[in-house]
């Protein structure tokens, strides 16, 4: 049985129900669930004092169980760089651990790129919103759970997604994958946590930030030359801000032209990742192909061998947006 423990390292779960839930969810799925004990913990707005959620990180990580899903984001890793023992996190790693969320995830996930080559993370769904979620609120997205469970069982090997914009026919790069949330990425520039990645592919997503706002810090990172920088760049979901009367017309695909306007490095749209019901599973800090035939993108990459073992791929497990073995017409 495939053990996975349930932990909180940003903000405070305000409610017990839904990480019960998620628990009852995943045991269902066949996962061997156990809770942090400092999971439900509270203090100001985080899940307990930095002490306490370093510790839950390092209890974690020397367990080594086979998934280690956080139950939600928020805002509260940043506090906690500076005095993580990456070596436990990354022992971990290579002792088959699957560290999985997003959101503020991106900060451990990004200083752990910074630190290890060859390591890498999951970008992936957090207990609570995704497999917490109440029946009334529309329950659990199956593409999700679906994605989620071939990821974690070593069987995902690509991911496929249609490119709204199209122009990028035969677009073919390789690299190492690394971002995740744009704000926390941002956050990181400037300090040891910021990984200074060449040809990289790298994947962005915010939530409940204006159109402008995103524009305003994806010309930093192109400005800062790290957009250039890139052999790709995929963009998720950038959704949840209120218009607002002065706009006039912009809105997030302005955004996105202006930095198409100033970069060469192929700025690709609609991956199906961020604050939305249905998002993939992605190895941050695994080396990823991506391959445009007219509009339909496929990023791809090794799975692990070591967990890979009797694993069958099944044309429909992940729905078309995991669609890996799909053949498009």
């Amino acid at each position: 049985m495939t053990s996975l423990t349930l932990f909180t390292p940003s903000g405070v779960l305000a409610k017990a129900e839904p990480l019960k839930r998620a628990a009852r969810r995943l045991t269902q799925l066949g996962f061997e669930v156990s809770t942090d004990a400092d999971a439900l913990a509270k203090h100001q707005r985080f899940a307990g004092d930095d002490a306490a959620r370093l510790a839950a990180l390092h209890r974690i990580a020397d367990a080594a169980p086979s998934v280690a899903l956080a139950t939600r984001g928020g805002y509260g890793l940043t506090r906690l760089l500076d005095q993580l023992d990456w070596g436990r996190i990354a022992r971990s790693i290579e002792q088959g651990t699957r560290w999985v969320g997003y959101s503020d995830l991106t900060a451990l996930q990004n200083g752990l790129i910074a630190r290890h080559k060859g390591l890498s993370m999951w970008a992936g769904p957090l207990a609570c919103d995704d497999f917490g979620r109440s029946e009334a609120d529309g329950g659990v997205d199956e593409v999700t759970r679906d994605c989620f469970l071939e990821a974690m069982s070593g069987a995902l090997e690509a991911v496929g997604f249609r490119e709204p914009t199209g122009g990028f026919d035969g677009l073919e790069a390789r690299g190492r994958l690394w971002g995740g949330n744009l704000s926390v990425l941002c956050s990181l520039l400037g300090t040891p946590h910021w990984p200074k990645v060449k040809g990289g592919i790298l994947f962005l997503e915010d939530v409940n930030e204006h159109p402008y706002r995103v524009e305003r810090m994806l010309l930093q990172l192109q400005q800062a030359g790290v957009i250039d920088a890139q052999a790709a760049v995929l963009l998720g979901d950038f959704s949840g801000a209120a218009k607002s009367p002065l706009d006039r017309g912009y809105g997030i695909k302005d955004a996105v032209a202006a930095l198409r306007a100033r970069t060469k490095t192929p700025v690709l749209t609609g991956l199906p990742f961020g604050h939305v019901r249905t998002k993939v599973c992605l190895p941050v800090g695994g080396t990823v192909e991506l391959y445009v035939q007219r509009r339909e993108a496929i990023l791809g990459w090794q799975s692990d061998p070591r967990l890979a073992h009797g694993a069958h791929h099944h044309d429909d497990d992940c729905g078309d947006d995991c669609g890996h073995d799909h053949h498009h017409h």
